[in-house]
């Protein structure tokens, strides 16, 4: 991507009122920069929430993580960031209004795909909606209730259970099992409630 194309993204990027098209645009810009030197980016955590839930769920800043190889060295990093005028890092910056933290490789249990969604200056790559919800429900109950990943969990399990992204809930069940997580009866227990709110069968519960 020239200096001219980036320089027009990067305007598109800072005038864009809609927070989760701000998102998708700023992902799509950075997935791009970073695909050009050979390092593939993944949307995670709120923000991909945000972006597969089309908005139901705000975040409020961009979180990415690299998908295929150890990302690139602090300094290229910088001159990459550079070239959207923005301050900080060498993991964190704020660009275009937003907050954008790079979080290192990213952590997947599912075997699920990542999913692919169109974008301004090129694909996206967001966070399997499967390791989404058991990551989420696991963060709104350990160490303490946590009203603010319960609602998020929430949020994302509705979408799902109106079918509006699709969601392998085998895949889920599967993902609660782990040891990593161990926390199917309050995944259960969530979705079970959703549906109940939703007044549709639990998907969760039949699968």
């Amino acid at each position: 991507m020239d200096a001219i194309k980036i320089k027009l993204a990067l305007a598109d990027v800072t005038e864009e009122q809609d927070p989760t098209l701000k998102c998708a645009k700023l992902a799509s810009l950075c997935s791009a920069l970073w695909r050009e030197r050979g390092v593939e980016l993944v949307v995670v955590g709120g923000s991909a929430i945000e972006i597969l839930t089309e908005g139901s769920y705000a975040s409020g800043d961009l979180d990415l993580c690299h998908a295929n190889k150890a990302t690139l060295p602090a300094d290229e990093r910088q001159r990459v960031m550079a070239l959207l005028e923005a301050k900080g890092g060498p993991r964190n910056w704020q660009v275009a209004g937003m907050y954008l933290d790079l979080l290192g490789p990213v952590e997947s249990f599912a075997h699920t795909p990542f999913r692919r969604i169109e974008a301004p200056y090129g694909n996206i790559l967001v966070m399997k909606p499967e390791d989404l919800l058991v990551e989420r429900v696991l963060m709104s109950f350990y160490l303490g209730e946590s009203p603010t990943a319960r609602n998020c969990a929430k949020i994302l399990t509705s979408v799902a259970v109106r079918g509006e992204i699709e969601m392998n809930w085998g895949e889920v069940r599967r993902l609660a099992n782990l040891p990593e997580y161990r926390n199917l009866p309050q995944c259960i227990q969530l979705v079970n409630e959703v549906a109940d709110e939703l007044k549709v069968k639990s998907p969760l519960h039949s699968a």
